[in-house]
């Protein structure tokens, strides 16, 4: 590892202010239709915010390798595009009233509208893409979307299922590192850098990702419901079984397993409580174990992108993961 310095949050924001403005603005630009209720549900996501570190990994990947051309805002704007449409779509298949302390869209325009808005900000991304007229971007985006989807749907049929950890680090590479991942390729493809390191910019999106979703379980877990802006516990009412949970399923006594199973085949805590089954996981180490596992990733990530130059792009990049871990929300 260099000697180079970890640059601070106000560094990789004033590094970044000027091109993450205008992905917002090509976002806002790339999502009016002609069609009113498209743009309404599309201008809503955009204002409900969000982290956008897809779209900033996206610009520190082409930063990095020395990209000033317009491509790294067009893809930058098409990744938090993509994103956007699958929460749509993650919201209405989970049912979910609130998304980042707000109402949902579903719940807003309902399901049927939104369902179509969220069909039209894929067809919309790729599109935007496609003027980039580079086959490896539309390559990179496809595959995504397939593992995305394909994720989604192993998800649904695992619900209420106890899972081990193998299958579960397969959902979410699917469900999220997987645009991590693609977010960094994508600024080697637009800036032609070769296999190798399109590879290794991608191993520490995947790697970093990973981190991103195992810190988002933890915190649906213990994280207060006025931080996490929506419900505690989400995940276990849905019936879906997390890395601090599965290490407990497997560590716990009868009667812990039991009290698990019970909360993942009710989809409730109305029999088990949320508290209960928080004290079996702090009993086993189980929260700390999924968030030792998150920063062993995020070290990870760290050390793929060692022999990159020097540059404000890499002190970025050595940055990321930090926040990554220690985010509340």
């Amino acid at each position: 590892m260099s000697t180079l310095s970890i640059a601070t949050a106000a560094e990789v924001f004033d590094l970044l202010r000027d091109d993450l403005a205008a992905i917002e603005q090509e976002f806002s630009r790339q999502s009016a239709s002609n069609v009113e209720v498209i743009t309404d549900i599309a201008q809503y996501l955009i204002a409900g915010g969000g982290k956008r570190i897809r779209p900033l990994l996206l610009l520190l990947s082409a930063k990095a390798l020395g990209c000033t051309n317009q491509s790294r805002i067009r893809l930058g704007a098409v990744v938090e595009m993509l994103h956007t449409a699958t929460l749509v779509h993650d919201d209405i298949i989970d049912e979910a009233d609130t998304r980042r302390g707000r109402p949902s869209s579903n719940t807003t325009w309902g399901n049927a509208k939104c369902v179509l808005a969220g069909d039209w900000l894929y067809m919309q991304s790729f599109s935007s893409a496609l003027e980039e007229r580079n086959f490896r971007v539309l390559e990179l985006l496809i595959s995504l979307t397939q593992q995305m989807v394909e994720g989604e749907l192993l998800q649904i049929e695992k619900l209420g299922h106890l899972i081990n950890e193998e299958e579960y680090f397969d959902l979410i590479f699917r469900k999220t590192a997987c645009l991590f991942q693609v977010s960094m390729q994508l600024g080697a493809a637009i800036t032609h850098s070769g296999d190798e390191m399109e590879s290794q910019l991608g191993e520490y999106g995947r790697n970093l990702g990973l981190a991103f979703q195992i810190v988002d379980d933890v915190l649906d877990l213990t994280a207060a419901e006025d931080v996490l802006g929506k419900p505690v516990a989400s995940d276990l009412r849905e019936g879906k079984a997390t890395l601090a949970v599965i290490h407990a399923l497997e560590r716990g006594t009868g009667a812990d397993r039991e009290a698990i199973r019970t909360v993942l085949a009710d989809r409730s805590f109305a029999r088990v409580s949320h508290p209960e089954i928080l004290e079996i996981l702090q009993r086993h180490g189980s929260i700390d174990y999924a968030m030792d596992t998150a920063c062993a990733y995020a070290e990870a990530a760290r050390l793929t992108i060692a022999d990159l130059p020097d540059t404000e792009a890499k002190r970025a990049l050595l940055w990321v993961p930090g926040f990554v871990t220690s985010r509340d929300r």
